[in-house]
C-alpha cells in the first residue's frame, strides 16, 4: 500500500470541498521561510547572520536595505548529479526574503561578506530620517 498515494487523495477530496484555494492560508505554516536567520543587536548596532548554502559566486545573491527591511533573493542548489535524492532537509530552490529589522538601519555603513555558507550583515541604527533603498555588496570572506 501506498501511503503517500492516499495522502493526495485526501488532499484532492479537501481541495473538492473546500476549494483550490484552501491551501493558500496555509502556506507560511506549511512552507518554511528561506533562507534561515539570526538577527543579534547591541547599542546602535545590528548582526544579522543568514544561512544560504552551496554559493559559487557572490553574484548569486542580490541583497538590499531599505530602512526597517533586508530584501534577499537568490538561488539554493547542491549539485549531487547522478544520485537520486532521497531525503531533503536542506531546503533548495529559489527563495526571496524580506526580513524586518528591529528599527530603521543606515544604508551608508553597512558590512555584508559570505563565509562559509553564512552571509553576515552588520548594520546600524539610523538616527536620521532617511527613506531610500540601497543594494548590499557582499564580499567573500573565504578569500
Amino acid at each position: 500500500m501506498n501511503s503517500f498515494k492516499h495522502m493526495h487523495e485526501w488532499r484532492d477530496n479537501i481541495d473538492r470541498f473546500f476549494g483550490e484555494s484552501f491551501w493558500n492560508e496555509f502556506e507560511g505554516i506549511l512552507k518554511p521561510n528561506i533562507p534561515y536567520v539570526n538577527i543579534y543587536r547591541k547599542d546602535y548596532e545590528i548582526l544579522c547572520v543568514i544561512n544560504i548554502p552551496g554559493i559559487r559566486q557572490i553574484k548569486q545573491i542580490d541583497c538590499q536595505v531599505d530602512g526597517y527591511n533586508i530584501q534577499i533573493e537568490g538561488d539554493i542548489t547542491i549539485p549531487a548529479s547522478g544520485y537520486e535524492l532521497i531525503e531533503e532537509e536542506i531546503v533548495q530552490g529559489s527563495f526571496n526574503r524580506t526580513i524586518e529589522l528591529p528599527y530603521r538601519v543606515r544604508d551608508d555603513k553597512v558590512n555584508a561578506r559570505y563565509e562559509h555558507g553564512l552571509v553576515w550583515i552588520h548594520l546600524y541604527k539610523d538616527v536620521q530620517d532617511n527613506k531610500k533603498s540601497r543594494s548590499i555588496s557582499i564580499k567573500d570572506g573565504d578569500k
